[in-house]
């Protein structure tokens, strides 16, 4: 069906689409029909807090703000809505930064309200209840965004099964800014990943406390980054899952917290078989994902475009009011007059300069939450695989081709800004107490 020559998705099709998963701000739905076009697809919906008003279209347009920030990227200024600002995004920015073969911008398509409503119906009991209870299918959005589907690796007939594996690696390196303020000094040493875990295990979100060190993830050596995947397996949270043959059979739907210990480890038993039963040991497969990572070097790109934060949330969060043209509630609330000259400072930054801080920021809040999927499969005789890059095992003795692509890189609302200021400030602040308390 088309609607003025777009393609679009209406309620008659809903019966061949099936909840794939989520995260925070979008819902992803697999395709299971029979249309050439949609096969081997799958469709990115956003969601709404459930807390959120539904204001006419409030959110789904840029603000002046943000049209001021991105007026370089005449793509993304010119869309009409923030679906297709966010496409231009990921085309103009994010392909530049992070190698566009590694990126796939996807297309937007048309989505009908019924459409929208009766899948919102359909997979409500697929969908974790904590994701439930926090947000549900934006109703207001004409547009979904198709993408291929990354957990597979398309094959000939001849060729077996394919596995892929999606990575959240999260902040990759410790902040050094000059204006993280000295009572904050921790951010230089403890990861944000590891100090955000103390927060969310005292939530209730996560049930244990990962051993996972991003460092390791982007540190450039074989071992540490084998050592980072195999943490990130016994703790997956919302971090880590594995897909065979396109189907989620590790790792949760999003939903954050584990499920008890004895399901986990029968899941990861479960896992261990399945992937010996394409011939492939657990911890070659482990050992493969760590070689892919460690010769595409595709983690030093991401660790590039994090690192565009130069100044920390508690530098950058100044520039934000001084695009917004808002008294500043930070410097308002000091009472120590050096670290307020220290801040004043960035206060008479001219304009332009807070605008590419704050731009530059909001590009590496995006890398930081952005997920890798890598799918592979052997290398066979008979596979055409010379589309795709390969790596060689050494302790199966086995080449395999592989594709590597990040998702969710939309770009992050401008107004988020005092958000980030307020999480760093509670998961710093608690961090620093759970310290003193295991101190005394």
């Amino acid at each position: 069906m088309s609607h003025n020559g777009k393609m679009i998705v209406g309620e008659s099709t809903a019966k061949d689409w099936f909840y794939k998963g989520e995260g925070a701000a979008n819902l992803v739905l697999g395709y299971c029909g029979s249309s050439p076009f949609l096969v081997g697809k799958v469709l990115r919906i956003q969601k709404i807090p459930n807390k959120k008003t539904l204001s006419a279209h409030k959110g789904l347009d840029l603000s002046n703000h943000e049209k001021l920030i991105w007026k370089d990227v005449g793509e993304i200024l010119e869309s009409a809505t923030r679906d297709f600002a966010s496409r231009a995004f990921i085309q103009h920015v994010m392909a530049d930064l992070l190698n566009s073969k590694h990126i796939d911008a996807g297309i937007l398509i048309y989505v009908s309200k019924e459409f929208l409503d009766v899948m919102e119906t359909n997979i409500k009991s697929q969908r974790p209840t904590r994701r439930v209870d926090a947000a549900n299918i934006n109703k207001l959005c004409e547009f979904a965004l198709l993408i291929s589907d990354h957990s597979v690796i398309t094959s000939t007939p001849k060729c077996d099964f394919s596995i892929a594996v999606e990575i959240k690696p999260k902040c990759g390196f410790l902040p050094s800014s000059e204006y993280i303020t000295e009572a904050n000094a921790i951010k230089k040493n403890a990861t944000r990943f590891k100090m955000h875990q103390f927060l969310k295990h005292h939530r209730g979100e996560i049930l244990q406390i990962s051993g996972y060190n991003p460092l390791d993830l982007f540190s450039g050596s074989r071992d540490r980054i084998l050592q980072a995947i195999v943490a990130l397996f016994e703790s997956p949270q919302n971090n880590f899952r594995i897909f065979f043959d396109g189907s989620l059979v590790f790792g949760g739907l999003g939903g954050g917290l584990d499920n008890t210990t004895e399901q986990f480890n029968n899941s990861k038993e479960a896992i261990a078989n399945l992937i010996a039963s394409s011939g492939l040991q657990l911890a070659s497969f482990f050992e493969l994902v760590a070689e892919t990572g460690f010769r595409s070097g595709i983690f030093d790109r991401l660790l590039a475009t994090q690192k565009l934060d130069v100044l920390d949330i508690e530098g950058a969060i100044h520039l934000y009011y001084n695009i917004i043209s808002q008294p500043c509630p930070i410097c308002k609330n000091l009472s120590n007059m050096k670290v307020l000259h220290k801040y004043s400072s960035l206060h008479s930054l001219p304009l332009e300069k807070s605008m590419k801080i704050v731009r530059e920021y909001l590009i590496s809040a995006t890398a930081k939450d952005c997920s890798l999927m890598i799918s592979f499969r052997p290398s066979e005789l008979g596979c055409t695989t010379s589309n795709y890059d390969s790596v060689f095992l050494r302790s199966s003795n086995q080449t395999y081709a592989y594709k590597a692509f990040f998702i969710d890189l939309d770009l992050k609302p401008l107004d988020k800004m005092f958000h980030y200021y307020e999480l760093d400030q509670k998961i710093v602040n608690f961090y620093k107490m759970n310290q003193e308390i295991e101190q005394k």
